[in-house]
């Protein structure tokens, strides 16, 4: 009996130490994709991206997907109160250029101001535009606020020529060990203004002058 209840006493602490570990267990990123719209390959895009994070990372990726192909996509599940409220960071992946209701982008950036965090790709950095948003726009301005969220102001880009990268802050965590390069033919970017963000890499493109008709 003397050396049953030491060994009692040594699994009860185990099993404790062990239910104390899985409840401190490093907890999977929610990650919400919204993907649809205008101009690119949004069904498979998404369905990439969601295997490409779950893979690398621990993250569990949700979809909100609308197979709307024009400017005018939407989403249902901006319209929901608290729509971010269950995950960590949104990845915006919508081409919505000419969704210019202000109550409904308010919701959206509504929950980005609270401090959600966002990640923009490609044309949902030129969605939710309306006004004179080829020309500045000014702080706090209902056009501004889509702009303000991303940190610059851009309207549109080049044509599909390779772009000359350079590392303008190599300090960076995003940027440490990258080395300046030349991309194969893609698309630059063309930025009004810098925000709130801090520019990371320039590009320069070459774009030959066109060719005149015979």
């Amino acid at each position: 009996m003397r050396l049953f209840f030491p060994l009692l006493t040594l699994a009860v602490s185990a099993a404790l130490f062990l239910a104390q570990a899985a409840d401190t267990a490093v907890k999977p990123l929610r990650v919400l994709i919204v993907a649809g719209g205008c101009c690119h390959e949004y069904d498979k895009q998404h369905l990439v991206l969601k295997e490409g994070i779950e893979s690398r990372i621990n993250a569990i990726v949700d979809v909100a997907y609308n197979p709307d192909k024009t400017t005018k996509a939407t989403f249902e599940i901006y319209k929901a109160k608290d729509w971010a409220k269950d995950f960590d960071v949104i990845i915006h992946d919508e081409c919505s250029a000419d969704v210019t209701d202000p109550a409904y982008v308010a919701a959206i950036l509504d929950a980005h101001k609270a401090g959600k965090p966002a990640i923009n790709l490609h044309c949902a950095m030129h969605s939710y535009r309306w006004g004179n948003f080829r020309e500045p726009v000014k702080a706090g301005a209902d056009n501004a606020g889509w702009y303000e969220m991303i940190g610059l102001q851009s309207t549109g880009h080049g044509p599909q020529q390779p772009i000359a990268i350079t590392f303008t802050d190599k300090t960076h965590p995003i940027t440490q060990g990258l080395e300046n390069w030349t991309t194969i033919n893609e698309e630059l970017y063309n930025n009004v203004q810098i925000l709130t963000g801090k520019p990371l890499a320039a590009g320069v493109q070459i774009v030959p002058p066109k060719a005149k008709k015979g």
